[in-house]
Formats: C-alpha cells, structure tokens, sequence
C-alpha cells in the first residue's frame, strides 16, 4: 500500500459522504424513478436473492422502511461514534434507501467504512492534514485501509453487487492506494459487480479550469462502474465530475431518501446516482445471476439513453435505463470466461530474421600505438616525481637568504 501511514488520514478525510452540494431546482419526489424507466424493470425483476453491499457510514437498521431487509456487518472505520448520534449513518441511511427502492426485493448489506460529514473523528483527521500530523496514529492507520478491507468483507459474505458512494477528489489528492486496486481486482474476479460515485468536485465556473478534472478513487480504479449525477433538465448536474472514466449517470438532484433520525429528506450528489445505478444492477442480476460483471456494464452501456453526441466525459454513455437494461440482462446469453490454449504460430509477427549484429574486429597497431604513447608518459611522470624528491646538499641556503658574516670561514 502506498503511503500507509503518510496518506492514511488524507485518505479518509476524503473518502467523503457526498451528498452535500448545491441544491438545483426542485424536483418532484422520485422523479428519478420515472427517469430511470423503474417500474419498467421492476415488472421484470424485484432484485430478489441479490445482496447489495452499501460500503458507506453504517445505516440505521431499524428505519421503517427497510423493514428487515439490512443487515450489518464490521466498522472498519472506527472513531467512535455508535448507532443512534446524529453523525452516525446518515448518509449511509439515505444510500441504501435509494438502493432499495430500486431494487425492493433484494437485501442490503452495511459496512461502515467512512466517516458522516459532521463526525468528530473524520474532523481530527482533517485537522491532522493541514497540520502535516498525517498517518501519525492509530485511529488514521485503520481508517486508511478500511475502504479495501470493506471490500474483500462484502465479497466474502455473499455480496453480488458493491455500492460505494464515496470518493476522494473535493479535497484534491489522488487517494491511490494499492491495497485498495488489489480489493477491487478480488472483487471483479469473484464475479462482484463494483459501482462508485463519480465525485462531487465538478463545476459550473469557466473560471474554475480545474475543477471537473480531478482523479476520484474508487471512481478510478479499473473494473468499477463510475457514476455521474444528472440533474431533472437532463444534463449534467453542475457538481458532477467531469471525467473519462465516467461510465454511466444516473439521476442526482433532490432524490427523496431515508434519514438516520427518522423520517425523509432530499440530497443531491453522485452519491445517490450511485445507489441508483447499484440497486439498477441488482434487478439485472436478480433476472439472471448467470452474468458476469463486464456483462452488466456492458448492458448498462448498451441500453442508456445516450446524449446526442454518444460519449460525453460529463454523463458518461448517457442516462441509465433501468427497464431496458434488464429486459437485456434477462435474456442475454451466458459468458465463456475459462482460459483457451494457444493455437496461433510459433512466433509473433514473421519470427526471427536474420543473424545476430556481428561487430567488424578492432584494428590491433592503434591499441599498440595508444599503449606505447600511455607508456611513455607515465615513465615521464614518475621520472619528474623522482626529481623533485631528491636530497639537497648540506649548506645550500634558500634562494633570497641573507648572508651571515659569523657563519664564513675566517681563514678563507
């Protein structure tokens, strides 16, 4: 893992719950529901014996309207806090009700991995940040690699889809972590489908020329589905980030959710359109559990309601479509992925050509030349060395000397 310890508070200042951006017009209550052509999808399928893992700030079980449908597992965050504080799921709370009301029939799984917007733990890792205390105890450490092991968790325990609705890019820093990529390979290879936010680091503002091209993780990682957020006009919501690894969006302004105190509210952000794309892919997998997780992101891509200029960095391959992607998934043919001997030619391209470069043989008279001439100058060297170090005779004075009187001999 790269900078464990150095980056391990910058990380988990933020793997942020994104829900708090700009609010844009108000939408009617679930609109996005009909955007997303659900009722549609959920004719087809209800998303039943599919578990959905929701890696977020732990969500408030006993909320009405789950009605037995979440589970809890570990908190690899720590930090504290407990079920029942304001700033304990409140954000998760409200991601794994929008997962489910996509996919009612399906079960979520809550593994808490980050910390809510206003938790004082998530405060002293920030404060830690700008005062260069980065990765400097324990509580950062565990933070750090909470994410990846949240991860491996939810595949070991039965999880078929994985919703992250967290990322890094609104405080500017990368947040790689190799543990992390290592998690998602071992997702993607136990046949997990992975869908993350996009990030809420995007703008408006053509003078804010850097603002929509932040790298945000998990978003980045390849094999993960990376959500934007669409607002009710049908473009982009001005705080979605704006990148090539943007796959799919999905509806992200004024989604009507679960709170962890009771009752409902409204939020904005990738966030949400990531619930929404994840409960999407537990309907398709729920009609047919045979496919693969290239299959869903294909099928997600190949249904969408495209912009009018196909591929856009800012919405991806366009709306998701939740009635059309699971009409395909339920009758789409199952994948070969074993591996297939080699039956090509020997050797790539026309094979070996030619024989080996052969030098022509160095001319000897020059290196018998050059030694001579190396020769000679050292026996010059050592000859003038020699010189210089001998003996003086007895009653030599030094050049410039005085002379002294007492010192001749009188009877000369």
């Amino acid at each position: 893992m790269i900078g464990r310890m150095a980056g391990a508070a910058a990380l988990t200042a933020a793997l942020v719950a994104g829900t708090a951006a700009p609010g844009l017009a108000e939408a009617p209550h679930g609109w996005e529901q009909s955007a997303m052509r659900v009722p549609a999808a959920q004719r087809v399928a209800q998303g039943k014996g599919v578990t959905v893992a929701v890696l977020d700030t732990g969500v408030m079980r006993s909320h009405p309207e789950f009605k037995g449908r979440v589970s809890g597992g570990p908190d690899f965050i720590g930090g504290g806090a407990r079920p029942g504080k304001s700033y304990w799921g409140e954000h998760g709370t409200a991601m794994a009700s929008s997962v489910l009301r996509v996919a009612p029939g399906s079960r979520v799984l809550s593994v808490r991995v980050i910390w809510d917007r206003e938790d004082p733990a998530r405060k002293r890792a920030e404060a830690a940040v700008k005062a260069g205390r980065a990765g400097a105890d324990k509580e950062s450490e565990r933070a750090g690699s909470a994410l990846a092991k949240g991860i491996r968790y939810a595949v070991d325990h039965g999880a078929r889809v994985v919703s992250m609705s967290l990322g890094t890019a609104e405080w500017g820093w990368g947040g790689y972590e190799e543990d992390t990529a290592a998690a998602v390979d071992y997702a993607v290879g136990k046949g997990v489908v992975l869908v993350a936010s996009a990030g809420n680091g995007g703008s408006d503002d053509p003078l804010e020329v850097d603002a929509n091209n932040t790298m945000s993780y998990p978003a980045g990682y390849p094999g993960v589905i990376a959500v934007a957020a669409m607002a009710p006009e049908g473009i982009r919501a001005k705080f979605s980030q704006v990148h090539t690894y943007n796959t799919i969006a999905a509806p992200g302004v004024d989604i009507y959710a679960a709170r962890n105190t009771g009752g409902y509210e409204s939020g904005d952000g990738t966030s949400p359109a990531c619930a929404l794309v994840a409960g999407t892919a537990a309907l398709m997998l729920s009609a047919n559990p045979r496919l693969t997780p290239r299959q869903v992101r294909d099928l997600l891509v190949r249904t969408a309601q495209r912009p009018p200029a196909g591929y856009t960095a800012y919405l991806g391959f366009g709306l998701v479509d939740a009635g059309a992607a699971v009409r395909a998934a339920s009758s789409a043919a199952p994948v070969k992925t074993t591996a297939v001997p080699y039956e090509g030619k020997k050797y790539f391209g026309n094979g070996p050509v030619g024989a080996p470069i052969a030098h022509p043989p160095i001319d000897q008279t020059e290196i018998l030349v050059g030694g001579g001439a190396v020769g000679v100058g050292l026996l010059c060297v050592a000859g003038a060395f020699f010189l210089f170090r001998r003996p003086r005779p007895r009653g030599a004075r030094a050049a410039g000397q005085p002379v002294s009187l007492s010192g001749l001999n009188r009877s000369a």
